[in-house]
């Protein structure tokens, strides 16, 4: 409005002063007519009671308008207009004044017009309620008062606006029913502008008003305001009560409208894990029932199962969010939230939980199953190992190796039956882990998919019980042909230690066995010995003998030569007749040396007075013949079967066994002398 204004000052009658500066420009009386409406609207009533005093400037325009202004105030206010001056040029409107004169008109007009210069403008108006252009000394700046109003203008229409707007709002948020809450929020939620900028905005204005300064002058000019009423102090004042409170039932509603909208945010999103969780991720794992029938299977089930975890995971990641933002309105919510907050609390724990329980028991039956079909694995290559052991013929070089072959057959059968339990034990735990399946099928009817686990693992334990009994068989027959075989090269051995011993004592009895006795009676003891000496090797043949028909037996119960027997027996054949031979021929040595001495010693111990004994010499034929006889079998070795020949000790030792002979000899034939020339003895002789 820069041709239009209320400076602030009063005339005598304290009635406000309004300024009407005219500008030699056209002046639109339609834009002159709607200003007037507004600045005589800011009055109160109290203040248009006292009327206006209305200064028309008209010093830099016609008088055609101005004449017309001072018209247009009577249709525009003539009520409130008290005086009318209208400051004039000097010397400019003398000749035009006859033509029309105010003073006349004040019935028609309502109010009084005055023609007046501007320096006697004083005479009706004291010079401090008139601005420096009239000659007073009111400090008016129209341009900071413009824009304060202007402030002010924005400032009521904006919270008027806003107060409406919230007013919607809250007066929505406070309706009866849930739906009607959300649907008023929801198409009112936002106002047009800022709250908190309008608030800003009243409290700068107001706090200028307060002050009574405007700071918009160059020189920061104090200026005196109008009255509280005209500058709106309470009006402001009004509204900003008014919006705090308003505001602050906003406030409180759009917390409500966040709480609501993030507990339908969380409700939505439980919904979601909650519906996935029990749809797809259920379905999953209703697809997931098999455990594999070997290693390479079960790893397989493992890895499709580790896939649908990280599936899981994701939405467990959801869950755990989730659960925190729970706690959270939980810790801060209202009362009225806390029961559907613990709901849908309550709801996704336990779909989550119901949900890991089965993932996990999935993962641990695929491992269970991993580990029943390693250990059958393993078994069935032990099972494999025993039988190409027991598969092999067995063709040991001694007892040693047959020894060693069977600790070995008995430790793998040993293994496989350690590994036989570790499989029933891991198999009975894998059947019990399916058999608790149903407790979480969700009504599914799992009894065909169990049957087929429980059946494959049944079928797997009992094939490796068979195989493992088939094989248990064939070590009970290993085992009986291997201990065959060892006594079968037991008495081998023992046959042939037999020969070694007949061997030893044929030996012996030549070496050693040379002596004849110096008298019947030692002879006799050596006769006796001997004959216990041929009892030993007896046994010992008959032990040979014996070990000998058992290896026959063995031979025959193995299906198999023996590679001794049949060169062991003639050896053990061969030395006994050699022995025996021998033992003939020192038992016929030893009985010629008893009958030598026993005859001997007879006629040596004769007395001489007992001729008569002695009249025979037949008996002295006969003990010479003896002792040529046992001297010639000293001499003449012994003669094998074979043809081969052996003598009784060295020729040294038969040599003096024959000179003891020959002394009993020369003894006797002395004897014999004496008895035939009894007269002719002499001690001499």
């Amino acid at each position: 409005l820069p041709f239009l204004s209320e400076t602030g000052g009063k005339d005598r009658r304290s009635g406000l002063i309004l300024t009407i500066p005219l500008c030699l420009e056209q002046t639109s009386m339609d834009e002159l007519s709607v200003t007037l409406d507004y600045l005589l609207s800011i009055p109160s009533e109290k203040c248009k009671a006292r009327g206006f005093t209305v200064i028309v400037d008209g010093r830099k325009s016609q008088w055609n308008v101005v004449k017309t202004v001072v018209l247009m105030l009577q249709n525009v206010v003539p009520a409130e207009v008290s005086l009318v001056c209208v400051v004039k040029p000097d010397e400019f409107w003398d000749k035009k004044v006859t033509h029309f004169c105010f003073w006349k008109e004040k019935d028609r007009l309502g109010f009084e017009v005055i023609l007046v210069s501007a320096n006697k403008l004083t005479r009706y108006i004291e010079p401090c309620q008139l601005t420096e252009d009239f000659g007073g000394t009111l400090t008016y700046d129209h341009m900071d008062w413009l824009n304060k109003r202007l402030v002010f203008e924005k400032f009521t229409k904006e919270s008027t606006s806003l107060l409406d707007e919230l007013a919607l709002i809250n007066n929505g948020s406070d309706k009866g029913t849930q739906q009607e809450r959300e649907r008023s929020i929801d198409l009112n939620f936002l106002p047009s502008v800022d709250p908190e900028t309008v608030l800003q905005t009243g409290h700068e204005l107001l706090s200028e008003l307060q002050q009574r300064r405007f700071n918009g002058s160059d020189g920061g000019v104090s200026w005196s305001p109008m009255d509280d009423e005209l500058l709106a102090q309470p009006q402001v004042m009004k509204l900003l009560d008014s919006l705090r409170e308003q505001y602050t039932r906003y406030q409180e509603v759009c917390r409500q409208r966040s709480k609501r909208t993030q507990l339908e945010e969380i409700q939505q999103k439980v919904m979601q894990v909650v519906n996935w969780l029990e749809g797809p991720g259920s379905e999953q794992l209703r697809t997931q029932w098999g455990i594999g029938d070997s290693i390479r299977a079960s790893q397989a089930l493992q890895q499709k199962h580790e896939e649908i975890e990280s599936q899981h995971s994701e939405w467990f990641a959801v869950y755990v969010e989730l659960n925190q933002q729970i706690a959270a309105l939980l810790n801060a919510g209202d009362e009225e939230d806390l029961v559907e907050l613990k709901a849908l609390q309550q709801q996704l724990s336990d779909v989550c939980y119901r949900q890991a329980s089965q993932l996990e028991f999935r993962q641990n039956l695929l491992q269970a199953a991993l580990e029943f079909h390693s250990v059958a694995q393993d078994l069935s290559q032990q099972l494999d190992g025993l039988l190409g052991m027991l598969c092999v013929d067995v063709a040991p070089a001694d007892g040693a190796s047959i020894q060693q072959t069977l600790k070995l057959l008995e430790e793998k059968l040993k293994s496989v039956d350690l590994g036989l339990q570790g499989l029933r034990e891991k198999g009975q735990s894998l059947l019990d882990q399916i058999s608790n399946q149903a407790s979480w099928a969700y009504g599914k009817d799992v009894t065909i998919e169990n049957k087929e686990n429980v059946d494959h693992i049944q079928g797997v334990m009992e094939d490796m019980q068979l195989r493992k009994q088939r094989c248990e068989d064939m070590v009970d027959v290993r085992r009986l042909k291997m201990l065959q075989m060892v006594q079968l090269f037991k008495c081998e051995e023992d046959a042939a230690q037999a020969v070694e011993w007949l061997s030893e004592l044929l030996d012996a009895l030549l070496k050693t066995h040379i002596r004849l006795g110096d008298d019947a009676q030692e002879t006799k003891v050596l006769l006796e010995k001997h004959r216990k000496f041929v009892d030993v090797a007896q046994s010992t043949y008959d032990y040979g003998r014996q070990l000998l028909q058992a290896t026959v037996v063995l031979c025959q119960s193995l299906r198999c030569t023996s590679r001794s027997s049949g060169d062991t027996l003639p050896r053990l054949n061969r030395v006994w007749k050699q022995f025996t031979v021998t033992s003939e021929e020192r038992v016929h040595r030893l009985e010629t040396a008893v009958a030598f001495h026993s005859t001997a010693e007879k006629i040596l111990q004769e007395c001489p007075e007992q001729p008569e004994a002695f009249n025979e010499m037949d008996q002295f034929d006969e003990i010479e013949a003896v002792g040529k006889s046992l001297l010639d079998r000293l001499t003449v070795p012994v003669v094998y079967p074979d043809g081969s020949e052996q003598y009784f000790g060295s020729p040294s030792d038969m040599a003096s066994a024959a000179e003891h002979i020959r002394e009993k000899m020369k003894l006797v034939s002395l004897k014999k002398q004496q008895l035939r020339q009894p007269e002719d003895t002499t001690p001499e002789s």
